[in-house]
């Protein structure tokens, strides 16, 4: 008779699950967690120095002005002729590019005094293109050491996939990229010739310095053309002046005649 009631009061102790602890209000939350700054967390990972990551940070905002200079020492200018090679002089008017992001990743080169877009054709031919298309598109990487790379977004080399060791393919298919390169004598290289690795395929997009800042403003000048502006006060001033002279020739003559 005794050992019913110790049973039954054992089964019920067994069946009462165990207090959990309290959960605060931001525990275990990865999208939106507050950093200790205040805003909201981005759960994305950002690029390191080597391009590795998810945000492109170094892609938004407004075009960057710059000049790319070639592993090779010669930097990269668009003529407004439509050709397009590398110089080794410094300071060039030809060389001042203007990047801008048309996507996450992809960018459009122009080259400021000549007004044309880089851009590499379906045989792998840099050109100077008058109008945006979509052979401007340049996918751009950045590489160990600062250098970055600006491959075709469109255009690149089909290369079928050998057999595995098992037998099995691999891939369908597998793309070769095209690079923009500019080789050791000035002169670019064919897309389906280059790859990420050459030196003629690396770039290091350089700030402007004084003098292209100042060559920039005056080109920004000339395009706006003459202001009118500064004529106005000059105009209003020498009528001003006109009539001051007249009031007082006025008051004069008038006096005398009083006398």
């Amino acid at each position: 008779m005794i050992l019913l009631p110790l049973l039954l009061l054992l089964s019920s102790l067994g069946s009462v699950s165990p207090v959990s602890p309290p959960v605060s209000p931001g525990y275990g939350r990865t999208e939106g967690a507050p950093c200790s700054r205040g805003p909201a967390c981005d759960p994305r990972r950002r690029r390191d120095a080597g391009g590795r990551g998810g945000v492109y940070e170094h892609l938004g905002g407004a075009p960057r002005r710059r000049k790319l200079y070639c592993a090779t020492k010669y930097h990269l200018q668009v003529h407004p002729s439509g050709r397009v090679d590398g110089s080794l002089e410094e300071n060039h008017q030809l060389s001042i590019m203007e990047i801008t992001a048309v996507d996450v990743g992809v960018v459009a080169i122009k080259g400021i005094f000549s007004g044309r877009y880089l851009a590499m054709n379906d045989k792998g031919r840099l050109y100077a293109s008058e109008v945006f298309n979509r052979e401007c598109e340049f996918i751009e990487r950045i590489h160990e050491l600062g250098y970055n790379t600006y491959a075709s977004r469109h255009h690149s080399t089909e290369q079928p996939a050998a057999p595995g060791p098992s037998g099995a393919r691999r891939r369908a298919s597998a793309k070769r990229q095209w690079y923009v390169s500019i080789n050791g004598k000035g002169r670019p290289r064919r897309g389906f010739k280059t790859r990420s690795t050459d030196k003629a395929s690396l770039f290091l997009p350089r700030v402007l310095g004084n003098k292209d800042h100042e060559m920039v403003r005056r080109l920004l000048r000339e395009r706006q053309g003459p202001s009118r502006g500064p004529r106005h006060p000059a105009h209003r001033g020498g009528r001003t002046d006109r009539r001051r002279r007249r009031h007082r020739g006025g008051k004069g003559r008038g006096r005398g005649e009083e006398h």
